[in-house]
């Protein structure tokens, strides 16, 4: 019986259509308790590799016969041997391709909305990691914002709707993935801009972000307004977005708030991050739906797959942003803090330009969840 492989983009849809899916996971226990493949529907049996080299007869009772079945490793040759074997026994399973590096890669592309006079803003998540970047698509025209470093994503859309990539944004230097902005700007010839106290290290040219910078694309009447908002970094940027749009970066998030301490500036930092989010953005529209850089827990996914929410709704539920207690905010953000992203100060010299790791060592230093929240 041959054996079945299932794409991370398969898996994709089973989890924003809340499908069941049952999950063997053949990596060490240490692997799969810190990041796994996660659904609304999903179960899980954890079983290392090792311990099923003398045969899967002691787990075949435990395989489901009445949902799918999908066995999950590091980079897939563990799961076919496992699939194998339980296709041997007369169970009917699949394997994810590529495995968990692949899953960690996936982007999928989810129109948010249209704009005004035809515009269209796109949000890519990358499921496996929790990151979220955006194509605002105006008169042929497009801007990136935070994008990822799979960029065959991000120009394979553009070329489907007939767009050239113009503009490609940095919200911050980031510190859990590595950017693509740059090496799609190098592509498309689009301009690549950052905010510049960010970009104090940087290696390369790049066009400095500032506070009340309006990048237009396509029809004048779209444009990217930038907005200063420390605090997850001293330049971290926000964008408002054809006046209905706020792409927040790390600054907050649809159930937490941003950490200050990546760069080794929590306590300089605090400070930074509640004018940004008590002031800057209190003084906003409520009514600007917010798309952050990230999200944190699958709950957060929209029933499209996409994540977004209100501003004046996150205002009322997000925790992060109910603290009057100033002491108190600043004890949340400096104590109570996630362990910090894998790889991040390679990943941050990275995105200075500063080295140069290849494909292989970029998949490494991205392995694993972002922890770019407060807890």
């Amino acid at each position: 019986m041959p054996v079945n492989q299932m794409t991370s983009k398969e898996v994709t849809r089973k989890v924003i259509n809340k499908e069941p899916l049952f999950i063997l996971d053949v990596r060490n226990e240490n692997d799969f308790q810190n990041w796994k493949i996660e659904g609304e529907s999903f179960k899980y049996l954890n079983v290392p590799y090792f311990e099923l080299l003398d045969g899967v007869e002691g787990i075949v009772d435990q395989i489901p016969a009445d949902i799918d079945v999908l066995v999950v490793c590091a980079k897939e040759g563990s799961s076919i041997m496992v699939a194998d074997m339980l296709s041997e026994e007369g169970l009917t399973v699949s394997y994810l391709k590529g495995g968990m590096k692949a899953w960690s890669e996936h982007l999928e592309p989810i129109k948010v909305s249209d704009l005004k006079d035809g515009g269209e803003l796109y949000q890519f998540v990358r499921i496996g990691k929790g990151c979220l970047s955006y194509m605002v698509v105006s008169n042929g025209e497009a801007a990136l914002v935070d994008a990822a470093r799979m960029t065959d994503v991000y120009l394979d859309l553009a070329q489907e709707i007939g767009a050239n990539i113009t503009q490609v944004l940095d919200t911050h230097l980031h510190a859990d993935h590595i950017s693509g902005g740059r090496k799609i700007a190098e592509a498309t010839a689009a301009t690549y801009w950052l905010p510049p106290k960010d970009a104090t290290e940087v290696t390369f040219q790049y066009q400095p972000l500032e506070d009340g910078n309006e990048v237009t694309i396509g029809n004048t009447t779209i444009n990217i307004h930038a907005l200063y908002s420390p605090g997850h970094t001293i330049g971290s940027t926000s964008f408002v977005v054809d006046e209905t749009f706020l792409l927040s970066g790390d600054i907050l998030f649809i159930d937490s708030i941003g950490r200050p301490d990546l760069a080794g500036m929590a306590e300089d930092w605090v400070g930074d991050l509640r004018e940004t989010l008590y002031k800057r953005y209190k003084d906003l529209s409520e009514e600007l739906i917010v798309l952050p850089a990230h999200f944190m827990i699958i709950d957060e996914l929209n029933d499209d797959g996409s994540v977004s929410e209100k501003l004046g709704i996150l205002f009322a539920q997000n925790h992060g942003l109910n603290i009057e207690d100033e002491n108190e905010f600043r004890k949340l953000v400096t104590e109570n803090l996630p362990l910090q992203p894998n790889a991040y100060q390679e990943i941050r010299e990275t995105n200075m330009g500063k080295i140069n790791p290849d494909e292989e060592k970029q998949r490494e230093m991205e392995i694993g969840p972002n922890r770019c929240a407060v807890r």
